[in-house]
């Protein structure tokens, strides 16, 4: 069963790639980067990824928390 989940993705990301926009360079991208605005995109971005990383992590350790008061029981 997880090699069929994992067939199943590999083809569909391989059906998404075919549908990419050939890298001869993105306007908006050339533009925010010509005017250093990239950089505070990049920065967002990462912070975000980073807080939701984060947020993972606090409840992992909450729910770690609950199933051990459970078994304790």
């Amino acid at each position: 069963m997880k090699k069929l989940i994992l067939l199943f993705l590999l083809g569909l990301t391989s059906f998404f790639y075919s549908f990419a926009q050939p890298s001869n360079g993105v306007e908006m991208a050339d533009g925010l980067r010509s005017s250093g605005k990239i950089y505070v995109v990049v920065s967002v971005v990462c912070v975000i990824f980073l807080g939701f990383i984060a947020y993972l992590f606090v409840l992992d350790r909450k729910i770690s928390r609950l199933e051990n008061k459970e078994k304790n029981k």
